[in-house]
């Protein structure tokens, strides 16, 4: 990116993989400081690595008050306040809905509804104006068989991070949305799916977007940044990052 973020301040939840990282790797290659959070401590230590000394990794779990509570401690230690916040946080798993019972129910809601929810209130205090909170969703375009939970979260979020723009607009806090379509993480973003089960996701998602190919998550990455620092005119919106398939029909 040929901007220059330095002295901004910048959280990013679940920040140690995937698109998380990438997203936390274009701040630090522009100059801001970044703390990144992620369930998984081989993930914090790697990302730590990656990101060099301008950005603290720590294991922080969104599903758990203490973890969040600890989180907002040190970000108010480290930085005093925010420039951005990105909730990049989700577990996503293959269940018909025929299948589904309420422990999964709860664990998908607890983690990419509930988690968000708690952790971006716990921390908008610290977003001073001018600044942005982006949380990742999902193309709403298309109904995967098997995802019913997970996009019933992902509307949740959609929906409340509309209302969270609305309440803040008053102190020049911006909240908007980033929705990948079908991105090439390592695990295609469905966790527990077999090798073969990810081969086939990865067909159709070439198949069903229009630019038949999938995203990179350098490519979310831009525009989750872009959304928390750059976008100065523009809240309460969701930005697709799905190679057309919201907007187009495949050919």
């Amino acid at each position: 990116m040929n901007v220059n973020f330095e002295g901004r301040r910048a959280v990013v939840v679940g920040g140690t993989h995937g698109v998380g990282l990438a997203i936390a790797e274009q701040l630090v290659n522009s100059g801001a400081r970044v703390i990144v959070t992620g369930r998984n401590e081989k993930n914090a230590e790697a990302a730590a690595c990656t990101l060099g000394t301008n950005a603290i990794a720590l294991v922080s779990d969104v599903s758990q008050p203490q973890h969040i509570a600890e989180l907002e401690a040190r970000a108010r230690e480290e930085f005093g306040s925010l420039d951005a916040l990105l909730v990049n946080v989700g577990v996503a798993e293959f269940e018909p809905f025929s299948a589904v019972t309420e422990a999964s129910w709860d664990k998908h809601f607890d983690i990419n509804a509930k988690g968000a929810f708690f952790t971006a209130k716990r921390l908008i205090p610290l977003v001073g104006a001018g600044g942005g909170v982006v949380f990742t969703t999902v193309t709403a375009a298309t109904a995967s068989p098997g995802m019913a939970v997970y996009a019933a979260t992902k509307g949740a979020v959609r929906a409340y991070a509309r209302t969270m723009a609305a309440e803040l607009v008053a102190q020049n806090v911006r909240v908007n949305t980033v929705a990948p379509g079908f991105i090439d993480t390592p695990t295609l973003g469905v966790a527990g799916a077999s090798a073969e089960e990810r081969a086939e996701l990865h067909r159709i998602g070439d198949e069903v977007t229009p630019m038949k190919r999938h995203g990179t998550p350098s490519e979310v990455a831009r525009a989750a940044v872009f959304l928390a620092l750059e976008a100065t005119f523009t809240t309460g919106a969701e930005l697709q990052v799905d190679g057309g398939i919201s907007g187009i029909d495949a050919p």
